[in-house]
């Protein structure tokens, strides 16, 4: 009995120190207005992406999801107006695993939209592939994809005043290199099929996220536009949907018991977007609603710079 007293207790505290460290909730208080204000978000028709353009489209903002697959969009924006009863959230199609579309997006925005004051460059995947233009899968997602669509729409972003620029990122940067000879040699910064392989080539591509935003900000200095990079939390979403089964038997008990639902996981993005007076602190990450400090190689000026020039050759900006 008391063996069996001892195992609870250990459980149970187990349980409460990840519930106030790893799955720790927090909750977004900035209040800025969005009526009037225009919004894209990456990936909006499902998970964080969602559960952040349905919060955008109740305080009034005209929300364009930013996905692949219309029909799947079309069933989220019929959800948000249902919720929301804004009539201002419409869809594009944008696939970030083809550099070709990405620019077709971007053309077809500067167009049709006479204002940006959000990007959230939300979309993510955990998968092993290649996309459209050869390039590792989540490199070319997570990164890529998300780099080319930013540069295009600085200009717009500019012409807004004070636009702001958000990245998720994840805590997973910190388990991340940026291999730059590997990306000469193999279009990827992780090769091979096995899941640890490509679980360690999605660090690789977070820790991009939080460097390009590092080296985004610098770029920036001088204008209207800040950017910040974001660590949901640990959330349950579509992001593994593309792993193997056995893995889905493990993770997803595990999931339903301490991972953070979409609109928890959305709190810290929604503090990026309406808080104010955070100007001073772009190109920094966030985590838990509060900026974070990240390790050296998070905010290294050379390797930030490195991977921004890399970038620019590979989408043919340079």
């Amino acid at each position: 009995m008391f063996h069996l007293l001892l195992l609870a207790g250990v459980v149970l505290g187990g349980y409460i120190l990840l519930t106030q460290t790893l799955f720790k909730r927090s909750k977004c208080k900035g209040n800025a207005a969005m009526a009037g204000k225009t919004i894209i978000i990456t990936g909006g028709n499902t998970g964080i992406g969602k559960a952040t353009a349905l919060h955008l489209a109740r305080k009034g903002a005209r929300v364009i999801l930013a996905c692949r697959n219309r029909d799947k969009a079309e069933s989220a924006i019929a959800d948000i107006q249902q919720e929301t009863g804004s009539t201002d959230v419409i869809y594009m199609q944008l696939d970030l695993a083809s550099l070709k579309n990405v620019r077709c997006f971007a053309e077809t925005f500067m167009k049709t939209e006479s204002r940006l004051d959000l990007l959230i460059n939300n979309a993510g995947l955990v998968a092993d592939g290649r996309t459209e233009d050869g390039f590792g899968i989540e490199f070319g997602v997570n990164h890529l994809g998300h780099f080319l669509l930013t540069c295009l729409l600085l200009e717009r972003l500019k012409e807004a005043g004070g636009g702001r620029v958000i990245t998720l990122s994840s805590m997973a940067h910190r388990w991340g290199h940026v291999d730059f000879e590997a990306l000469a040699a193999n279009k990827d910064l992780g090769t091979g099929g096995y899941s640890w392989q490509f679980f360690q080539a999605y660090c690789n591509s977070k820790l991009c996220n939080v460097l390009f935003t590092h080296e985004l900000a610098k770029r920036l200095k001088g204008t209207n536009v800040t950017c910040y990079s974001v660590h949901p939390g640990v959330v349950r979403t579509e992001l593994s949907r593309h792993v193997s089964l056995w893995q889905k038997v493990f993770i997803e008990p595990v999931a339903q018991m301490l991972f953070l639902d979409p609109e928890a996981g959305a709190q810290t993005t929604l503090h990026c977007c309406l808080q104010e007076g955070i100007e001073p602190l772009s190109g920094r990450y966030f985590s838990c609603c509060a900026v974070q400090e990240v390790c050296a190689r998070a905010r290294d000026d050379v390797v930030a710079r490195k991977l921004w020039e890399v970038s620019e050759m590979l989408c043919g900006l340079s």
